[in-house]
């Protein structure tokens, strides 16, 4: 990434997984926590991670917002950062449900670019090759930071959010069905607890790799007839 000076605010599951990965790709990345002891910690899990302080943080090039949407609009407020000055970074807001033309309105003088990831924090962090979503042309630094986690794709932020709920409404249904019918037949949670975080997953993962057993398979076609 050569001399650009890039920040991460924002230290839960996706912060975590994307840092892993940009470890892995010997990229240099800034972190801010209000908590010092919070960021310590974090940072001590990842060799190229280095601490930044609030001070720091309108120095940088590029500023990746990994938090919670409710969150994103206080945080930059309280940066009180002008986008008139010198200088100031890009900002990236990754929340989900917080629509980047919302935080534009808010700090109409700030580069902000809106950059979703369409699936779940673990998957990124034990498989990479992630999918991400932004309706915007990226600028090279951004383009290079993020193809070291998978591929950006150029999609509405409402095709995204449309999406995220489908899948997780289906997955939670799923879930519930499962639970409730182990529940019917008199199966100790012991089986309900393997079927819904082992066989369920796995299932779900060959189905969409095409490589489901014979088993599998001979279900599938059942319920295909069925439809």
């Amino acid at each position: 990434m050569g001399n650009d000076k890039i920040g991460l605010v924002g230290l839960g599951k996706l912060g975590t997984a994307m840092m892993s990965h940009w470890n892995k790709n010997d990229i240099k990345i800034g972190v801010f926590h209000r908590d010092p002891t919070k960021a310590r910690e974090f940072v001590n899990q990842f060799q190229k991670g280095y601490l930044l302080a609030a001070s720091e943080l309108k120095d940088l090039d590029l500023l990746i917002l990994a938090l919670p949407a409710t969150e994103i609009i206080p945080f930059i407020t309280s940066l009180k950062i002008q986008g008139n000055s010198d200088h100031s970074p890009y900002f990236i807001n990754m929340a989900t449900t917080l629509h980047t033309n919302e935080i534009s309105k808010a700090f109409p003088n700030l580069n902000v670019i809106g950059i979703k990831y369409m699936g779940h924090a673990r998957d990124l962090l034990e498989h990479g090759n992630g999918l991400f979503i932004s309706e915007n042309t990226l600028p090279k630094i951004i383009e290079e930071l993020f193809s070291n986690l998978g591929n950006v794709k150029q999609e509405s932020e409402n095709c995204l959010a449309e999406v995220n709920k489908l899948a997780t409404f289906y997955a939670v249904k799923t879930a519930a069905e499962i639970e409730n019918e182990f529940a019917r037949r008199g199966y100790p949670l012991e089986y309900v607890k393997r079927a819904l975080t082992s066989i369920s997953p796995e299932v779900i993962r060959s189905y969409s790799e095409g490589s489901l057993g014979h088993f599998a398979k001979e279900i599938a076609k059942k319920i295909q007839q069925n439809d």
